[in-house]
């Protein structure tokens, strides 16, 4: 189709999408429960009156950039009615940065002096549109403040840090949604120095916001920042290569051939002193060629992201952020792409994975939330490796096992409460539940999923103590779990 076709249909597809929406769509704002805290066991996030959140993220890196207003409000009212909660966005990824309407995100180095012109719609002042766009749809801008690669070719020095961090903080700090990510796709001891000014600065005036820092693939946060003083949450980058996928690294971070088991690093933060929550901040992308960098590679598919996500957050993250090629760099007509980018930003919205990662969110909001751990040894001997790795997380009275192979498991049942214990198939891909049947709650079970050895056909085993109503044996799919802790 002729693009001068395309961007017109698009416009009156987000018209009525939007008008739409505002006639039905009821919002769920988080921060009406007070501002975002780390909970009291140091593994999850809550909002200050108890409630649990459940951070389900969307990689919206170059939307500052990229979107104009009408656009940008029709991609964000998208991750709301998905359940996103976050967009992971790059503040600036250049000195200066040059926006859809021809603005500049600095024109006098790090001066912020005269950033504010009288009668032009600068830089900012669209970032200003895009966090209350995004508050108005109860959306957390987890906002990146440079990319790292600009701060490693030294277009930020110590003191420029320190003056863009009294900047971004006294523009920011009353906006209610928003999580500051220092870093950007580096690693913490490069240039450490300027990420520690950014990030103490920030802090010395903003109070009310919660900071991580977003690493190089591979690595996590945890290895030079976790008794940072800033640093409230830790995140990783598991990174998009597969196993074996080494590439020429030298010294390589991981051990070989786990290139795709982010499980781990979720086990290697929490094992810090002192604990913190942590997060996969960047998995596989929906859409992206293995290794990342070659277009003729296989790309990344729907079930690979559904398996980076509940590995992670069965390990014990806190929630989860979601990847597509297309959308993190909003690819539309007219616009250069990178990674071989194949569908338009708005066709991408309709790509399973981006449509699927609702059914994990109101899985883990259907459960008590904060005694939830992760706990191996509900599996009764040799839990697999690789795709076969299968993985479990627990409250006190219900137990989750999440299984990407259909490989047959041997499920101990007495590692949570309940003589008798009700089981159910949850399907990652749907979140269709169906009913298995009840069991001697002291017995250790076997449970394949009748389509047997079957990769992307990945289920949830769902295990509850009999005593408890937390699933009901009627139902084909879980209600919306947000609105139980909302009421």
């Amino acid at each position: 189709m002729n693009k001068r076709i395309i961007l017109p249909l698009l416009m009156l597809a987000i018209v009525a999408s939007l008008s739409a929406q505002k006639k039905t769509q009821k919002t769920y704002i988080p921060w009406k429960g007070g501002k975002l805290e780390v909970s009291a066991e140091g593994r999850y996030l809550k909002q200050a009156d108890g409630t649990p959140f459940f951070w389900m993220g969307e990689t919206g890196w170059l939307l500052p950039e990229r979107l104009n207003r009408e656009e940008a409000e029709y991609y964000l009212s998208q991750c709301q009615q998905r359940g996103y909660n976050v967009v992971q966005i790059q503040t600036i990824n250049a000195v200066p940065t040059l926006n859809i309407y021809g603005q500049y995100s600095m024109t006098d180095g790090f001066n912020f002096k005269d950033i504010n012109r009288p009668g032009v719609y600068g830089y900012w002042d669209n970032m200003d549109y895009l966090v209350r766009t995004a508050a108005s749809k109860g959306i957390y801008i987890g906002m990146v403040c440079i990319w790292g690669s600009v701060v490693k070719r030294g277009d930020m020095n110590v003191e420029q840090a320190r003056a863009y961090g009294r900047f971004l903080a006294e523009r920011y700090k009353d906006s209610p949604n928003i999580v500051w990510i220092i870093g950007g796709d580096i690693k913490g001891d490069q240039n450490a120095d300027v990420w520690n000014a950014l990030a103490t600065t920030i802090k010395s005036i903003d109070k009310n916001h919660l900071m991580t820092f977003h690493p190089r693939g591979r690595t996590t946060s945890a290895t030079w920042f976790n008794n940072a003083p800033w640093l409230d949450f830790n995140m990783f980058q598991s990174g998009h290569r597969r196993y074996g996928q080494r590439m020429g690294d030298g010294e390589y971070p991981i051990e070989e051939n786990t290139e795709e088991d982010n499980w781990r690093f979720v086990e290697r933060s929490m094992a810090m002193k002192p604990m913190k929550p942590v997060i996969d901040g960047e998995p596989v992308y929906e859409g992206i060629p293995q290794g990342l960098h070659d277009p003729d590679e296989i790309r990344w598919k729907d079930f690979d992201v559904r398996r980076y996500a509940y590995w992670s957050v069965f390990a014990g993250s806190f929630g989860h952020t979601y990847g597509n090629n297309s959308l993190m760099q909003f690819a539309k007509p007219g616009v250069g792409v990178a990674y071989g980018a194949k569908e338009y930003w708005y066709d991408a919205l309709h790509d399973p994975g981006f449509n699927q990662m609702r059914y994990l969110k109101n899985l883990m909001l259907t459960f008590p939330f904060f005694d939830r751990v992760p706990d191996q040894s509900c599996i009764a001997g040799h839990n697999g490796e690789r795709y076969d790795r299968v993985i479990a997380t627990r409250g006190k009275d219900y137990m989750l096992v999440y299984n990407y192979t259909g490989i047959p498991m041997q499920i101990d049942l007495s590692r949570i409460s309940g003589a008798k214990k009700n089981a159910w198939w949850y399907a990652a891909k749907s979140g269709k539940l169906e009913y298995i049947g009840q069991f001697d709650g002291n017995s250790t079970q076997k449970f394949q999923y009748d389509s047997g050895y079957c990769s992307g056909n990945d289920q949830v085993l769902i295990l509850v103590d009999s005593t408890k109503n937390y699933v009901q044996k009627e139902w084909t799919e879980l209600p919306d779990a947000q609105a139980k802790w909302t009421k």
